[in-house]
């Protein structure tokens, strides 16, 4: 592609494509393809001037060759574009914005004015019919205070005042909608499937883990305990129960059997499912999602709540305090000072603003949350508990050694090890399965169907032998199988966590698992401290000497080891009954009771997807400071809703009192707080300080 560079620093670059005109897809492509290499820290495209704006860490060269490797034809380019991406959205309300700001100053010019007026009537039918419509229906509520401002007006003759009200009415709820539209397709395309891989089931029975995006309709996929359906199809073997949360909101697990519909983006609780594929496009999981945020009760925080019924709620008092300055006073003037002047559209135009523009802000942080109800949560938590494995540790543990016993051979018990852990979703798995492939231990599928015991281990058969992986709780006290007499096992290191191994119910092996602290995990814990946070609690399954180091080494307030995912629900609901508000931090599967249970849930990206999938927030796994950031960005979230309920209740009262002392026409206070309300709408778009 032919490019022109316009401006040019130290680690940035303003270029112009050389193309009369750039379609949305085109800028879309060049946007995501761009941001795909290397180094490539940030990308703008403006499609309207053809212009792209990169900022890089990696060689010049590089994004020099890149651009004259770059087309929009290039079929790899267009696969890295999502579905959705915003930008049409945000064109339509740019479009819809200008429109309606320059059709206002236009008709001023060039429309006569006996003609405006009435035009003027003409617009002001559809507010004064929606006031009718709430009366019509037993409620006062803001649309009959607009209604009966806009008529006075236009019956005194003033149809300067009345003109300006339905403008600003007009700018407001163009703005409004544009936010929350905007806001929940942010939320939306971050909540939407990640499935990169998945197994599928050959002919001859074998399993086969490949790319989800070269699966085609009547491949049969199989999906277990813990992991995300990727794609529309029908159950054909076996027995799941099915969290559908992301399709109807409810997080109440569904049995499916065979013969049953299962929709992409849905998580398996329990159970296993061969699922033959009838749709590879998701079956519209997007637009199911958005209509799921749309009318679910999760996405209005209480403040949301309490602003909207109290706008309401103050629509009689304004009413009434225009009709007794009438009585008073027998000014009609200053009676519809009163009438211009309300506290309810500044309340429902600002709040919801601020809560979805604090969850946009969140979601640019690599924080992804699924209403504003949970950044309210956060912000009153005194209490965070967190999981110990993926979450204070690293998600990618390592396996420091493999032990074996009974004269078994090691590489041969990390291959058996890898053969059954790779079907389940989790970082210690996942360790082993690494360690097997980076010394080159293929494993085929050789065993029978397995089983997982949630927050213990896996079970099956190796010829016709019983095999089992998982904890220490889990392979001697509960399966009872016979330790080895070996000075090894006795003296297992204590600084690592330990994955036993057992064939034929006596232990094979001891899997060292090498899980390093986050380096920022002390750091973390203090700054939540700082921001509010009174209580921080470890909680593991990992043995009490492992629990007590990494506890130590934090700086949590207090651990708790060994316990199991239904003591850490259990722990949560006894800090409610003590009237705490608890924040719960998670990756496994293991956690997912405990994630439902809390008052806000945070799953690690890189987590079980059952864990996302129930979780009320989602952060990146790149570091913990994300987890700082979301309780300052709630703490701020609050204190701004706070301000704006003093700035509205506070200036509207101003206006209110100079209209009924005279100082104020109706037409200056209609035109303040109009001006007022666009205002603080447009200061809540603003990023959180």
């Amino acid at each position: 592609m032919r490019c022109k560079i316009l401006h040019e620093t130290k680690g940035r670059m303003r270029v112009r494509f050389c193309m009369k005109r750039m379609t949305l897809k085109q800028a879309d492509i060049a946007e995501y393809a761009l941001s795909a290499v290397t180094g490539v820290k940030r990308v703008q495209v403006f499609d309207r001037t053809c212009d792209a704006v990169i900022a890089y860490t990696c060689g010049r060269d590089e994004i020099i060759r890149t651009l004259s490797r770059f087309s929009f034809t290039d079929e790899r380019n267009i696969a890295l574009v999502p579905e959705h991406t915003g930008r049409e959205l945000n064109r339509y309300y740019e479009n819809k914005l200008a429109g309606v700001v320059i059709k206002r100053f236009v008709n001023k010019l060039i429309i006569p004015k006996p003609i405006r007026h009435i035009l003027a009537f003409v617009k002001a039918a559809k507010y004064i019919w929606r006031g009718l419509k709430c009366l019509l229906q037993g409620r006062l509520e803001v649309a009959v205070l607009d209604a009966t401002a806009i008529a006075a007006s236009l019956l005194r003759g003033d149809f300067k005042t009345a003109g300006s009200v339905m403008f600003l009415l007009n700018v407001g709820d163009i703005l409004d909608e544009w936010t929350h539209r905007k806001s929940i397709d942010d939320l939306a395309r971050t909540m939407s499937l990640g499935v990169e891989q998945v197994w599928t089931r050959t002919d001859d029975g074998q399993e086969v883990l490949m790319p989800v995006n070269e699966v085609r309709k009547g491949d049969m996929i199989v999906v277990r305990t813990g992991s995300m359906i990727p794609l529309d199809g029908k159950v054909v073997s076996g027995d799941a129960m099915v969290n559908q949360a992301s399709m109807t909101g409810e997080s109440v697990p569904v049995h499916k059997s065979e013969g049953a519909y299962v929709y992409a983006g849905t998580v398996v609780e329990d159970g296993e499912c061969t699922v033959c594929v009838e749709s590879i496009s998701g079956g519209g999981r997007y637009d199911r999602i958005v209509k799921m945020i749309e009318e679910s009760e999760k996405l209005k925080s209480a403040a949301e709540d309490k602003a909207s019924h109290l706008a309401d709620k103050l629509v009689p008092w304004s009413l009434g305090g225009t009709l007794l300055t009438w009585l008073i006073t027998r000014s009609v003037t200053k009676a519809l000072s009163i009438l211009m002047v309300d506290f309810s559209c500044a309340l429902k135009l600002a709040m919801p603003i601020s809560v979805l523009s604090a969850m946009r802000e969140c979601s640019r942080a690599g924080i992804t949350v699924k209403g504003g109800r949970f950044m309210e949560a956060v912000s009153e938590a005194d209490t965070i508990v967190f999981d110990k494995t993926g979450t204070l540790t690293h998600s990618s543990p390592r396996v420091a050694k493999v032990i074996a016993f009974g004269g078994r051979d090691e590489a041969e018990m990390l291959r058996l090890a890898a053969c059954l852990e790779e079907h389940y979703p989790h970082s210690i798995a996942n360790a082993v399965v690494a360690d097997a492939a980076k010394k080159g231990l293929e494993h085929e599928e050789f065993h029978s169907k397995v089983e997982y015991v949630v927050a213990h281990g896996i079970s099956s058969t190796v010829n016709g032998e019983r095999v089992l992986i998982g904890s220490h709780h889990f392979i001697i006290e509960d399966e009872q199988c016979l330790e080895p007499d070996d000075d090894r096992y006795r003296e297992l290191p204590p600084e690592y966590s330990h994955l036993y191994l057992a064939i034929g119910g006596e232990v094979a092996a001891v899997i060292c698992i090498e899980d390093p602290l986050r380096e920022e995990a002390a750091d973390v814990i203090q700054k939540l401290h700082e921001y509010g946070i009174t209580r921080v609690v470890m909680m593991t399954g990992d043995n009490e000497r492992t629990a007590r180091a990494v506890a130590e080494k934090v700086g949590v307030d207090e651990y708790h080891a060994e316990v199991l995912p239904e003591d850490k629900a259990a722990f949560i609901r006894a800090e409610h009954e003590a009237g705490r508000r608890v924040i719960m931090i998670g990756d496994g599967v293991n956690d997912s009771p405990a994630l439902s249970e809390a008052d806000a849930g945070i799953a690690i990206s890189t987590g079980a997807a059952i864990a996302r999938e129930i979780a009320d927030i989602t952060i990146s796994a790149d570091d913990l400071y994300a987890l700082v950031e979301l309780k300052r960005l709630s703490n701020a979230l609050m204190s701004r809703i706070g301000w704006n309920y003093r700035t509205i209740i506070g200036f509207n009262g101003a206006l209110i009192g100079l209209g009924v002392l005279g100082v104020l026409p109706p037409a200056a206070s209609a035109l303040l707080h109009n001006a007022s309300t666009l205002a603080i709408g447009l200061r809540s778009m603003t990023d959180l300080k």
